[in-house]
């Protein structure tokens, strides 16, 4: 068989630039959204079953899948802006119902929710600086954790163990809390620095 020939399999994927849209790393974090109403469905009306938590860990799942395709197709900045926001959405929205069924407190609910939509708002304005804040690990600990707590209320043998449900609540919340001081610094940083260079 010719080189040539073999170079026809060996051909890279389809790769996008920064300003693409349509991209498959942006549909799969689309249908993440399109999928949580399904899953707010589950926990509102069967609470922990095994369903409930499989649904949920395979839209959670969805989240490492999508960020590997985009690593090897092409990173977009509106796939960098749109996949932490299916997170964000998935999260509160699942702790909103689980705090409306008595299970979370409400404060912890509030604290999470005004980190995630207050550092959305935060990397958009620092975005317009022609600014983007990398991705720290501890942000996804962060994220590991509150899926982990949320999972915790849905797996029907940690159900009734509510001393570990609460634990793991409050390390996510803390996580959450710290790893915004984190992003907002970070963001007040490279924002001096551009200046700086202008």
């Amino acid at each position: 068989m010719s080189q040539s020939a073999n170079s026809d399999h060996l051909a890279p994927l389809k790769t996008f630039g920064p300003s693409a849209l349509a991209t498959p790393a942006n549909a799969l974090t689309l249908a993440r959204v399109l999928a949580t109403p399904f899953f707010i469905y589950l926990i509102a009306s069967q609470g922990a079953t095994w369903l409930c938590a499989s649904v949920g860990l395979v839209i959670a799942g969805t989240d490492g899948i999508d960020g590997y395709v985009a690593r090897h197709m092409g990173a977009t900045r509106s796939g960098a802006f749109l996949d932490p926001l299916a997170d964000k959405v998935l999260v509160v929205a699942a702790m909103c119902t689980l705090s409306a069924q008595g299970h979370i407190a409400w404060v912890a609910t509030a604290l999470v929710g005004f980190r995630e939509l207050s550092m959305s708002v935060y990397r958009s304005a620092v975005g317009r600086h022609g600014v983007s804040i990398p991705a720290r690990r501890s942000a996804k600990l962060k994220s590991l954790m509150q899926n982990t707590a949320i999972g915790a209320y849905l797996v029907p043998p940690s159900a009734p163990e509510h001393a570990m449900q609460l634990a793991l609540v409050w390390v996510a919340v803390g996580l959450t809390v710290i790893t915004g001081l984190q992003y907002y610094f970070d963001g007040r940083r490279a924002v001096d620095a551009a200046v700086n260079e202008e």
